[in-house]
């Protein structure tokens, strides 16, 4: 079954392109035609598209593997934000500090310097320091709050990334390129979908055009983090079946045959039984 059907991706303006003028000659394929100046995008493509991409991001949330969601510009913030942290996958809707993947252990000092000022609010050490310096700490870690607070819990490199304007975050799209990472990108006729592993084309600036994308790709996530709790829940399952009837056995194995001086005594015993009873 699609992800997105051409209606839907009509009715929120997936189609409208960017000035011919401004066009990229590698987009050509995914061009339908040309209005009015404007170059208008084959949605029969992007349906196809869309569904190829949410296969693959389905597949890596099913690995238990996080994806990056990029998106800094105004109109694709929100969204992003708000899917990606239902997800619990890292997103970046601030400015992309350059490094964030080809520098990442320095990525990481920065965000674990920034969870040290939590443990000092935390143990009382930031009471005993001067109102100067109390202030500084309090704007870094704001600064960074803003900068990193939703890459917190990512503690290796991510499996991929998503981005919603290759163009707009080519740094990203270049560090991910030179790390081998997967790249799912919204690419409009004005980018270059040369290096993109998953090209969805469609427009990357109209808000309805990235939010339909985005639910698509997130929707596709949330089943693959499903699927991997039910083969979680499956495997545990199975392996306690498969373990009851080995400990069965062990407690078996337990019991050792007795000694031939132990069946002597324990036949004495009978007799002697018996004849106490025959006595009585």
């Amino acid at each position: 079954m699609s992800r997105t059907n051409f209606e839907e991706l009509l009715d929120a303006g997936c189609h409208f392109g960017h000035l011919k003028r401004k066009w990229n000659p590698a987009m050509a394929p995914y061009i339908f035609m040309e209005r009015n100046g404007i170059h208008i995008i084959d949605l029969h493509k992007t349906v196809v598209k869309i569904d190829e991409a949410a296969a693959a991001a389905k597949q890596i949330a099913k690995s238990g593997r996080k994806i990056l969601f990029v998106a800094t510009k105004r109109q694709a913030k929100e969204i992003v934000s708000e899917k990606a942290a239902l997800l619990g996958m890292p997103y970046i809707t601030e400015r992309w500090a350059g490094g964030m993947l080809t520098n990442f252990p320095t990525i990481r000092k920065a965000v674990k310097k920034m969870s040290n000022i939590d443990k000092m609010i935390a143990d009382g050490t930031f009471d005993n320091i001067s109102k100067r310096e109390k202030l500084q700490i309090t704007r870094q870690r704001e600064k960074l709050e803003k900068n990193l607070g939703s890459i917190a819990d990512l503690t290796r490199l991510p499996s991929a990334i998503f981005v919603v304007d290759v163009m707009k975050e080519q740094i990203a799209v270049k560090e991910a390129q030179r790390l081998g990472i997967p790249i799912f990108g919204i690419v409009d006729t004005n980018s270059d979908p040369t290096n993109i592993d998953f090209v969805i084309p469609a427009n990357d600036d109209a808000n309805k055009s990235i939010e339909v994308i985005v639910n698509a790709i997130c929707d596709a996530i949330q089943e693959g983090i499903e699927e991997r709790k039910i083969e979680k829940v499956d495997t545990k399952a199975e392996a306690e079946s498969s373990t009851e009837p080995k400990a069965r056995k062990s407690r078996v194995s337990k019991k050792r045959p007795r000694t031939k001086k132990e069946d002597e005594e324990a036949l004495k015993a009978k007799v002697v039984d018996k004849f106490t009873k025959e006595e009585e």
